[in-house]
């Protein structure tokens, strides 16, 4: 199978788990009109958004990596509103950048923060966390957020909701002006 505008290892990600053909909106993301671009996406549940901002930022997360399995700091930060949903971002973007072997670390509220400090410190590419923890390894100064080049709020109608706007300003604070922002 081939998916046009999709990176090979990714693709091969892609059809290892079974996809045929990429659902709207993964496709609308990754159109050559929208490269590079800030995005505001709202799609149905199970309508495959988390793959899709897992390809939306694929270029320039790869490009950006090269052929090195960890960076000095992070490349790609997922914002999720819950624990259950941030866990479930990191396996999925697992799966699909696996084959490039691009690091990704999980950062939420219940799990040992200590270990989340070395897997910070292990030069992952990708960072998926909730707002209060991640927050706080920023506070902490053991989350460097100034080599961004990607931020996606997933769920950001959800997080402004749950009373997460003074944690998601002071997170977005310490993301360099020139990276590129997706609202899911």
């Amino acid at each position: 199978m081939s998916f046009e505008n999709v990176q090979p290892p990714l693709a091969q990600a892609l059809t290892e788990r079974g996809y045929t053909e990429l659902t709207p909106v993964q496709s609308a993301v990754i159109a050559p009109d929208v490269a590079g671009r800030d995005l505001i996406v709202s799609a149905q549940t199970g309508s495959g958004k988390t793959v899709a901002f897992g390809l939306a930022l694929a270029d320039e997360l790869l490009a950006e990596l090269g052929s090195l399995p960890m960076v000095e700091r992070p490349l790609a930060l997922v914002i999720a509103p819950t624990r259950e949903l941030a866990l479930q971002v990191s396996r999925e973007l697992g799966w699909l950048y696996g084959q490039h072997g691009v690091r990704i670390a999980t950062c939420v509220g219940g799990m040992d923060a200590s270990k989340e400090r070395r897997n910070l410190r292990a030069g992952p590419a990708i960072v998926v966390g909730t707002p209060g923890r991640l927050r706080d390894h920023l506070e902490r100064g053991a989350l460097d957020l100034s080599g961004l080049i990607g931020v996606v709020l997933d769920e950001a109608d959800e997080m402004l909701d749950m009373g997460f706007r003074d944690d998601l300003e002071e997170i977005l604070d310490a993301t360099p002006d020139k990276r590129r922002t997706l609202l899911f």
